[in-house]
């Protein structure tokens, strides 16, 4: 399993970022959860300006896109020396399922501020967030962001496994996107009622809390969810 991490595994502060840096350029009053999510969410930094600010009118967005970066990058500095973030319990449950099940994990982020934050969530054990993973790439330049599925790829090479036998977790549409493109089934996590955004990305599941994964089932290859019951939701 290829996990994102802003979104899936922390609740983290960038919308608050791109939203407080967007002063100057544009309103930030539009720059809202639903816009956050179809139009930057999931992109590497750069590209994420770039899409915000032409979504939002400016005829200069390519020529703007660096400086809207950079503030940005600014702005979450500060957010996570703050600890202005959350770890999801639901993901850290699940992160520890799936070692328990001998199932391979990675780390997978386009954003180079992910290991700032999860080495900062501290397990009962002592240990941090990562180590529950069996690689980390994320933050690493690849040749294009997603929706291009580079990085997925380069995620599933490094623990030696086809893609075809992956399965990506995201809570983005352009991470979706990239799980499709690189020939990986995708989970779609809607934590922002977005279920019909990933949906409509293509997800081939769509849960609303990762403790709804039937992981005894993936392990044999079957991904679904499990009904509120407990039993299997088909």
């Amino acid at each position: 399993m290829i996990f994102d991490a802003d979104g899936v595994l922390v609740d983290s502060p960038h919308e608050w970022a791109w939203r407080e840096a967007l002063a100057g350029f544009a309103d930030p009053a539009d720059f809202t959860t639903a816009f956050y999510q179809a139009h930057v969410a999931g992109k590497p930094r750069l590209e994420g300006a770039r899409a915000a600010l032409e979504a939002l009118g400016d005829s200069e967005a390519g020529a703007h896109a660096a400086a809207y970066a950079e503030r940005k990058q600014a702005v979450i500095d500060r957010l996570i020396a703050q600890g202005r973030f959350d770890a999801f319990p639901d993901a850290i449950r699940l992160a520890v399922a799936l070692r328990a099940a001998a199932l391979r994990t990675v780390l997978a982020s386009s954003s180079k501020n992910v290991n700032a934050m999860l080495t900062r969530v501290t397990l009962p054990d002592g240990s941090t967030l990562p180590s529950l993973f069996d690689a980390d790439v994320s933050g690493h330049d690849v040749p294009r962001g997603k929706p291009d599925p580079a990085l997925f790829l380069l995620a599933a090479r490094t623990v030696a496994v086809p893609p075809g036998e992956c399965l990506v977790v995201e809570d983005a549409p352009a991470g979706i996107a990239a799980a499709r493109a690189g020939g990986m089934a995708s989970l779609g996590i809607a934590r922002l009622g977005d279920e019909a955004l990933l949906r409509a990305a293509g997800a081939d599941l769509v849960l609303t809390s990762l403790d709804q994964l039937d992981v005894a089932a993936l392990g044999r290859g079957t991904l679904r969810a499990r009904a509120a019951d407990g039993s299997l939701d088909r």
